[in-house]
């Protein structure tokens, strides 16, 4: 691998890690803690989330009238999610077992838990549900098509991409034919070396 890309790729863990830490301070601020990969939070914090939810007749009634006039909008793109999310799901599930590449962790992806929070109304709590579905599925599907490129076609575009999956930094430069015809197999090979996300 290229040097920078290493240098460049433990710099981002170094990143990761600062994140998780800014995690923990915020669970602490927040005084809730990770039970089975559930958050609980401290008793008088729970009644204070009851206390501050909005009731869902005053949610709809401050609503403006073409928020809940966009509702069939947004709602309908379920059908075409859930269309998606079977068409990627079949894929990895012949495709990644011939090419022996890791199938992609649907709970890397998709969480469900903002849906929890008891200051949430039933209206507040079904968007969050119907979020977590949606940008779960666009990860979960970027993570697959992501991993399917790395195998087939893992040359970088000869202009800057706006947002590279996490794969991309690995790819061969634009015009390397020479590294691209060499380490090809390699770099499929590290597919095989792919580990889940740990989750809590």
């Amino acid at each position: 691998m290229n040097p920078k890309i290493d240098e460049l790729m433990a710099k981002i863990r170094e990143l990761q890690a600062e994140l998780e830490n800014d995690l923990e301070r915020k669970r602490e601020q927040f005084r809730y803690h990770l039970e089975n990969r559930r958050a609980r939070f401290e008793q008088d914090i729970v009644s204070l989330h009851h206390r501050l939810r909005k009731s869902s007749l005053r949610y709809l009634a401050e609503a403006p009238a073409l928020f809940i006039l966009t509702a069939p909008v947004i709602y309908g793109a379920i059908f075409p999610m859930l269309l998606m999310d079977l068409t990627v799901t079949i894929y990895q599930i012949i495709c990644f077992s011939v090419y022996k590449i890791p199938k992609v962790r649907r709970t890397d992806h998709f969480i469900y838990d903002r849906h929890l929070l008891s200051y949430l109304n039933w209206i507040e709590r079904l968007n969050c549900l119907y979020c977590s579905y949606g940008n779960g599925l666009m990860s979960y599907g970027r993570e697959i098509v992501g991993r399917t490129e790395q195998y087939w076609c893992p040359i970088k575009h000869a202009r800057r991409l706006a947002y590279a999956h996490d794969h991309y930094p690995n790819f061969f430069d634009y015009g390397d034919a020479e590294r691209y015809r060499a380490e090809l197999e390699q770099l499929r090979k590290e597919l095989q070396d792919l580990m889940p996300l740990r989750n809590e």
